[in-house]
């Protein structure tokens, strides 16, 4: 695979070989506790690593939990006629996936049992957007929290009904029509630090609700920016990238938003191939090497060549913009990871979607290959800005995830029929695939399939408690796993 180098990997390895012969850890370990510290466990949200899309409230995409043992690996696919995005994990172990027909297209809530994968129980909401209901996250009482078509913010808990059968039901459910125009419809939504839900729309609201109190509150952001990826939220505000520029935003005390500050990106000419709005696709990742979330980053839509951007958080002023996807294609639709001084990004840019949003407009140019392409770079020490490490052309279908317990990124690969080439194809075979952050090379991967139905659609991964890797696919959720290790947690 080509690859594009700089002595930072090299030096980074180094030091971690150092670390683990002063310390007595394998490297494993060494290397791991590199890309710490995670941005702060959020105490409305479910555990860390399990609890959102991206792993938790900062979108990290960072987890403390290990993935499949050493040895050989098993893949089993839980068919489910749906393309799901979201598999998440509360602290109870139990897998709760939230899908989107094939048919009907109406969103889904699955229950599926840790042992076998099956569904254990099912619960269908309001239909919205294609974007809508999308993200949600798991809640400090292992309940799914979502927004539905209805505009209801919606808490989903599992329970066992008298005869030992598990049930999905709402239970609890708070209007935001006050707020959200007909039509509009939630693209992200996260806890902060006061227990409220913070949530952002395709047409610019942003607001917060509060269903302790039944209390809305919203502003709207200048006209033509829309949002349409999710949010994060970490103690000092919420970062929203909507498709015109990043922000850093705050509550009063009544729950009223206030913008701290925003910073434009490049957002390019039009939207790419392979992307599925016109600006960043980037939901914004907090991170850093102190606090784990003294910066925010996201990536832009430049027209040749897009670039990491880098701010304070606490200011917002620029710390770093750095070329990316250089060896690949220049466009990414992922939440970047942020560990420690390291952010690693994936492109997408050419990435065949069987469909994107209505409102996504015309691409330009209308289509292309798709070469694949990861990069990672890394904040200077000092702070004074960032270097690329490494950038190479694995072609990842699904978005990467870091394991700070094992120290490998995970995801999985979308390989051509034809070696070698960047073409795309219904029969294209996928790999579940573990990566060496301070090199981007493969250690180890499995094939979890040949075909369409196996599509990751660019959807991210989650490490269950036991190891076990779920990722979800275009048409159910697919399990890896070691043999040795028990199926259930």
């Amino acid at each position: 695979m080509p690859s594009r180098r700089t002595a930072g990997a090299s030096a980074a390895l180094a030091a971690a070989l150092l670390i683990a012969s002063a310390l007595g850890l394998p490297p494993a370990a060494a290397a791991a506790s590199s890309y710490l510290p995670a941005p702060p466990h959020n105490p409305y949200a479910g555990p860390d690593g399990t609890a959102t899309m991206h792993g938790d409230t900062g979108s990290s995409d960072l987890t403390p939990l290990a993935g499949p043992g050493a040895g050989g690996l098993t893949a089993e696919r839980t068919a489910l006629a749906s393309a799901c995005p979201t598999v998440l994990i509360g602290s109870d172990g139990y897998p709760v996936v939230l899908c989107t027909p094939i048919f009907g297209q109406v969103p889904t809530v699955h229950l599926l049992d840790p042992d076998t994968g099956e569904s254990l129980a099912e619960l269908a909401l309001t239909k919205g957007s294609l974007l809508g209901g999308v993200y949600a996250y798991i809640d400090d009482r292992d309940r799914l929290t979502v927004v539905d078509g209805s505009r209801s913010l919606l808490r989903v808990g599992h329970h066992r009904d008298a005869e030992g059968d598990w049930q999905l039901r709402i239970d609890q459910s708070l209007s935001l029509a006050s707020e959200i125009p007909e039509g509009d419809a939630v693209t992200g939504l996260s806890p902060d630090w006061q227990g409220r839900v913070w949530f952002a729309t395709g047409g610019g609201v942003i607001g917060t609700a509060d269903d302790r109190t039944g209390t809305v509150r919203a502003l709207t952001l200048p006209a033509g920016e829309r949002v349409s990826n999710s949010i994060s939220t970490a103690p000092q505000g919420t970062a929203v990238t909507s498709t015109h520029a990043t922000y850093l935003l705050t509550a009063g005390s009544d729950g009223t938003p206030h913008i701290s500050w925003r910073r434009a990106y490049d957002r390019g000419q039009a939207r790419k191939p392979g992307q599925l709005s016109w600006g960043s696709g980037s939901t914004p990742t907090f991170f850093g090497p102190r606090t784990g979330t003294e910066y925010l980053t996201v990536v832009d839509n430049a027209d040749t060549t897009v670039s990491l951007q880098v701010y304070a958080t606490a200011t917002g002023a620029p710390v770093c913009s750095v070329p990316v996807l250089l060896a690949g294609g220049p466009g990414s639709e992922n939440s970047p990871i942020g560990a420690g001084r390291s952010v690693f990004v994936a492109s997408t840019y050419g990435y065949p979607y069987p469909a994107v949003p209505g409102d996504a407009g015309d691409s330009v140019p209308s289509s292309a290959a798709f070469k694949g392409g990861l990069s990672r770079v890394d904040v200077r020490a000092d702070g004074s800005g960032c270097d690329l490490v490494w950038d190479n052309t694995l072609r990842s279908a699904a978005v990467p995830r870091l394991s700070t317990a094992d120290g490998l990124l995970r995801t999985v690969l979308r390989d051509p029929v034809i070696p070698g080439t960047d073409s795309t194809s219904l029969l294209d075979p996928y790999r579940y695939a573990e990566i060496d952050p301070a090199t981007g090379e493969v250690t180890r991967s499995k094939q979890t399939g040949i075909g369409s139905l196996f599509d990751s659609l660019q959807m991210a991964g989650t490490i269950a408690p036991n190891g076990t890797y779920y990722q979800g696919t275009i048409t159910g959720v697919v399990r890896v796993r070691a043999p040795s290790s028990p199926a259930g947690d």
